[in-house]
């Protein structure tokens, strides 16, 4: 069996970073993919797919990649079932990415919001584990 998505799109704002009780960092955005082939009106279709990226990955997320921002995805679709306070429950779809390339050239962000110049193409792919090494000593980027 395989569960592997590959996916292209824009993100529709910028991520937003959540830790679980552990300490391990979880970054989640909302990408938006054309499809190939337009509606019956004749207009472009897009999806627009819940992502979350894990750990390292997350924090270069933060980094590297904001609203607008074009990126390519890899990882596998989960399907999460959640209980409301009604004691209804509710599936939803989300793809857990374990690799993300941004795909154009960004800009960098600081504190007050200016945009000081271009950063580089960056791709980040690592495990995903449930420990963080916050060490800088193996950093990909500067």
């Amino acid at each position: 069996m395989v569960n592997h998505i590959v996916l292209v799109g824009r993100l529709t704002r910028d991520p937003e970073m959540r830790y679980t009780p552990s300490g391990a960092s979880v970054a989640r955005f909302t990408l938006a993919v054309d499809r190939n082939r337009r509606g019956p009106d004749g207009e472009k279709q897009t999806d627009f797919i819940r992502c979350s990226i894990w750990n390292k990955q997350a924090e270069f997320v933060m980094n590297y990649v904001h609203k607008g921002r074009l990126v390519a995805v890899v990882g596998s679709l989960q399907i999460n079932t959640v209980t409301q306070p009604d004691g209804t429950r509710r599936d939803y779809t989300e793809v857990s990415c374990y690799s993300i390339q941004a795909l154009d050239r960004g800009r960098d962000r600081t504190d007050s919001g200016e945009i000081p110049g271009d950063i580089p193409y960056e791709t980040y792919e690592g495990r995903q584990d449930k420990t963080i090494d916050e060490s800088d000593d193996d950093v990909p980027f500067s």
